[in-house]
């Protein structure tokens, strides 16, 4: 596998130079200062491309072009948003990056409530607690219908949720959700994410997997000759948000989505901290059921708390997934394919000088170094012991 790594670009708080002392070779990162639905100048490709080989690294992934909100709705003029996403991934290609993952996660990429949340060891990770989404998009956002999409009891814990909450602590919750974290595709206020909500009126699941159709219909046929591949992102966390459709939460899913091309272009991102949420989800035979058609991988735990919806961000080998079964099946598709499958450690926890020091929300230096570390040794013991 490629030890890789995710960076944000120039303005990133870890810079190349520190990427390179972890040992990673691999950089995953994209042009985000590009405005969603903007074709990627390939001069601009270039330039980053170099910046990070003049550092002694390679990039091997786009992540990602972002997929703009007309495709997801099919709104009228997305066809030349699609078009625009093809020539991105084209140009990417000529490049040498090959490897581009995406979303089709409906308004909201990746969702958590707390970005600070202590652990018993004082260490400080991502969560997502139900109650105060509930209470978030009841209470705060104050989405019509709302309380339809919860029980009593649901309902009885946002409010006592929100009763503990003070001003700062509601806004703080605001802006967790709706501000746009690390990578993700849109920031917005109470006011454009209402209306952005609005835009995905009477499009259901069936929907929201035909609009998926429609796009790899356009932008599959030139990735392909450009002898690029893709690398859907399942759905973080795993489940409906704000009464949208989800579409990438199970294997059955992505199984769906795999059959609309015969291609294995058509892949997948294996992200293991998100389809880990899903009590359901048996992360190893995913893996396997996926096969060639994995193309990258987010090699993170996540941990299911008393109430099953919500969760926190655990230890790279802890949390509610084998790892050790994920990597097995991981290495045995490399050996049997011959493909090198980059991967990342992912939302490592703030630990040591991370506390003190400046880092991206689930981007600290020293807690992905650990996470990195520890998965660089369960490979060295994987393979250690397929050679025995």
């Amino acid at each position: 596998m490629i030890e890789s790594w995710r960076w944000f670009g120039p303005d990133d708080p870890v810079s190349l130079q520190d990427v390179r002392q972890t040992g990673a070779t691999g950089i995953v990162t994209a042009l985000h200062e590009i405005q969603n639905g903007v074709l990627w100048p390939e001069e601009d490709i270039a330039a980053r491309r170099q910046m990070i080989e003049d550092a002694g690294l390679t990039w091997v992934v786009a992540e990602s072009i972002p997929v703009h909100e007309d495709i997801k709705t099919g709104a009228p003029g997305w066809e030349r948003r699609a078009q625009n996403w093809a020539e991105s991934a084209k140009a990417l290609a000529r490049q040498g990056i090959t490897t581009i993952c995406y979303n089709f996660m409906p308004v909201l990429d990746w969702t958590r409530t707390d970005l600070d949340f202590e652990l018993a060891d004082g260490a400080r990770a991502l969560r997502f607690e139900f109650a105060a989404f509930a209470a978030f998009d009841m209470f705060i956002l104050d989405r019509e219908g709302a309380e339809t999409d919860y029980s009593d009891t649901d309902i009885a814990a946002a409010e006592g949720f929100l009763a503990r909450c003070s001003r700062d602590d509601r806004d703080r919750l605001t802006a967790n959700i709706i501000a746009g974290l690390p990578g993700s595709e849109e920031s917005y206020t109470l006011a454009t994410f209402k209306e952005r909500l609005d835009a995905y009126r009477g499009i259901d699941r069936e929907g929201h997997f035909q609009h998926l159709r429609n796009f790899l219909d356009v932008v599959l046929p030139a990735v392909e000759e450009a002898g690029a591949v893709l690398a859907l992102h399942p759905d973080d966390p795993p489940r409906p948000l704000f009464a949208l459709p989800r579409i990438a939460s199970t294997q059955s899913d992505l199984e769906r989505i795999a059959s609309m091309s015969d291609s294995s272009a058509n892949g997948f991102t294996l992200c293991t901290g998100s389809l880990g949420v899903h009590p359901d989800n048996d992360l190893p035979e995913i893996a396997a059921a996926l096969g060639d058609r994995i193309h990258f991988a987010h090699l993170r735990a996540t941990r299911r708390e008393d109430d099953p919806r919500s969760f926190y961000e655990d230890a790279h080998l802890e949390g509610d997934i084998d790892m050790i079964a994920i990597i097995r099946v991981l290495r045995q598709l490399e050996a049997r394919t011959g493909k090198h499958i980059p991967m990342r450690p992912d939302h490592g926890h703030r630990i040591l000088n991370d506390l003190s020091g400046t880092s991206t929300p689930g981007y600290p230096a020293i807690g992905r170094l650990r996470g990195l570390s520890e998965l660089r040794g369960v490979l060295r013991t994987v393979d250690a012991y397929e050679r025995l």
